[in-house]
C-alpha cells in the first residue's frame, strides 16, 4: 500500500497505522485523545475510517508526531498506575511492603527476608 501513487480516499485503522507508523493498538487511544479524526460517527465497535488527505498531512507535520508520541508516553504512564519500581530499593523498604492484597506485611514476616 505505502509503494502506490495514491492512497485511496479513506484508509482503515491498519492502513493509517502503517502510515503514521504507530502500533495498531495505539490508534484508538489518538483518536480518544482527538488526535485523530475518524469519518463520520462510527459506533464503539464499528469500522474506523480516516481521510487519507488528513493522515498524509499529519505524517509530515513533525509537531503533531511528537504531540502524538508524547500523548501516548502520558497514557502508558497513567494506565500503568505511576509504578515504576519493581523491587524494594533497600531492606528498610522491605518491612513497609505490602503483601498482594494491600495490607501489611507482619513486621516478623518483613524482617525474615
Amino acid at each position: 500500500m505505502l509503494n502506490t501513487r495514491r492512497l485511496p480516499a479513506r484508509l482503515n485503522v491498519n492502513q493509517v497505522a502503517a502510515v503514521l507508523g504507530f502500533a495498531l493498538h495505539d490508534l484508538p487511544v489518538l483518536t480518544s485523545k482527538r488526535l485523530l479524526r475518524t469519518l463520520g460517527r462510527p459506533k464503539a465497535n464499528s469500522a474506523k475510517y480516516y481521510a487519507a488527505r488528513d493522515i498524509e498531512a499529519l505524517s509530515r507535520d513533525v509537531d503533531w508526531l511528537s504531540k502524538a508520541t508524547q500523548a501516548l508516553y502520558d497514557h502508558a504512564r497513567i494506565k500503568k498506575g505511576g509504578r515504576t519500581q519493581l523491587a524494594p530499593a533497600t531492606p528498610s523498604d522491605q518491612r513497609n511492603e505490602t503483601n498482594h492484597c494491600g495490607s501489611q506485611l507482619p513486621e516478623a514476616l518483613a524482617t525474615k527476608s
